[in-house]
C-alpha cells in the first residue's frame, strides 16, 4: 500500500477496528469492506459509502449525502456516502457501520 487511497483505507480500518473480522479488498477502483464476511461498505476516491435500506438511508439524506456514483452514468442506490464528520468520529462511525452490516446481513 503506498498511495493516498491506501492510506485512507488503513485509516478507516483503524477507525472501525472494533468491528468483528473487519477486512477489505480491492474492487471498483477502490476497496470493498467486510465484517464477518458481510459486504457493507465501499471506499472509493477518498470517500466511504455504507450499504443502506429504506430505514437507514434517511440519516444519510438528512446530512445531504448522495448515492455512490462510480461513473456519471452509473449509480448504486443502496450505497450512500458517509458524512465526513461521522468518518472522523470513531464511535459514530462504528454505530453507522453496524447498521450497514445489519442491512448487508438481512439481504444475504
Amino acid at each position: 500500500m503506498n498511495n493516498k487511497q491506501d492510506t485512507f483505507v488503513l485509516y478507516l480500518g483503524d477507525q472501525m477496528a472494533e468491528l468483528p473480522l473487519l477486512s477489505w479488498k480491492r474492487m471498483f477502483g477502490g476497496y470493498g469492506m467486510y465484517s464477518e464476511g458481510y459486504f457493507f461498505a465501499i471506499m472509493f476516491d477518498d470517500r466511504l459509502y455504507f450499504k443502506t435500506d429504506s430505514t437507514t438511508e434517511a440519516a444519510f439524506r438528512e446530512h445531504g449525502m448522495q448515492a455512490f456514483r462510480p461513473r456519471p452514468d452509473q449509480r448504486l442506490r443502496h450505497y450512500f456516502e458517509v458524512p465526513p464528520d461521522v468518518v472522523e468520529d470513531r464511535d459514530r462511525l462504528c454505530q453507522w457501520a453496524r447498521a450497514a452490516i445489519d442491512v448487508a446481513r438481512s439481504r444475504r
